[in-house]
């Protein structure tokens, strides 16, 4: 009776092994062709028609190159002053971004600068790096909602579309209303300096090569004060990882500001929720307090006040050209 017991249950589990790997198979085989059926109609080819990398689509960066290219530690505020102690690492947030709490800290990062990770400056272009680093909040042309340059809008924190034709690459970015043109083929280069570069591309293989130069000299690299000349000349490096990542590369010449080429490098996502788009970030109607408001004839923001702190504002307008200096930063 025990033996036939025993057989009894080694036949009932067999069974269920199968019935369950059966099961097992056919929820997946179905689930398998459900997921085919859901993507085959909306799936994005790999390759345009004259079989190039398709790199139409809205982007973004996912990294905290913006705030510095260089490796740095997170830390309290946007802008800080000095603490107790006269030491870096007891810095305090400053008044601008006190009331903020975390939400005004800056998120450390390994950086993404190649080599020894750190930017060649020469030494006279190093203290004007760090003399902007102090100066952050008065000189940053991203506060004033000018346009950002390249390589710097193509990580900041907001997406940009990538329109693909055979002779003209078209990229549009949030921040500013900026854009860009990549020419494929011959064009005459601007009549004047720009903030956003000319840009002339070729293909090298299926990497998307991009010389940039024709630069104001008038935009930086980050909110930590990177900063560069007119001589400013990018080799840029588009790399396919996969259909939704590209391996983004840049190459910095500028032998007035450093010694010697640098470069930095990264990936950037493709946006894949239904519907990505980039919608517009006003930033000229958001900065225009910023930018104006001490030149009106009463001061319209002057005061905030909290459950745990008061904030006083004093506006001041900068005597004489040193106002337009401000302006043209």
């Amino acid at each position: 009776m025990g033996n036939l017991f025993k057989s009894s249950t080694r036949v009932t589990a067999l069974v269920a092994a199968i019935l369950g790997a059966g099961m097992t198979f056919a929820v997946t085989g179905c689930a398998s062709q459900g997921q085919e059926q859901e993507q085959d109609p909306n799936a994005r080819p790999a390759r345009t028609p004259d079989d190039r990398p398709n790199f139409g689509g809205v982007w973004q960066a996912n990294n905290e190159a913006h705030w510095d290219l260089e490796a740095h530690e997170a830390r309290a505020g946007m802008v800080m002053q000095q603490g107790v102690y006269p030491y870096e690492f007891s810095k305090v947030p400053a008044a601008p971004v006190v009331a903020l709490g975390a939400a005004a800290g800056v998120p450390g990062s390994l950086g993404v600068v190649g080599g020894d990770g750190r930017i060649p400056y020469t030494p006279e272009a190093l203290l004007m790096k760090q003399e902007n680093s102090e100066h952050w909040i008065d000189r940053d042309p991203e506060l004033k909602c000018y346009l950002p340059g390249i390589p710097r809008a193509m990580y900041m924190p907001y997406p940009f579309q990538i329109v693909q034709g055979t002779d003209k690459i078209h990229m549009t970015f949030g921040f500013s209303n900026a854009a860009r043109v990549i020419h494929m083929n011959d064009v005459t280069g601007p009549p004047d300096y720009t903030y956003m570069g000319h840009s002339v591309g070729r293909w090298e293989g299926d990497t998307l090569v991009v010389e940039v130069s024709e630069f104001n000299g008038r935009t930086w690299f980050d909110r930590a004060g990177n900063f560069h000349s007119e001589g400013l000349q990018l080799t840029e490096r588009f790399s396919p990882m996969s259909a939704d990542a590209i391996w983004y590369e840049v190459t910095v010449t500028d032998p007035a500001t450093f010694t010697e080429p640098w470069t930095i490098a990264m990936p950037i996502y493709r946006r894949l929720e239904p519907g990505a788009t980039v919608l517009d970030y006003p930033c000229i109607e958001f900065s225009e307090e910023f930018m104006y408001g001490h030149l009106r004839r009463e001061q319209l923001v002057q005061r905030w006040e909290g459950e745990t702190m008061t904030v006083e504002i004093t506006r001041k307008v900068p005597p004489g050209d040193e106002l337009h200096e401000w302006y043209r930063r």
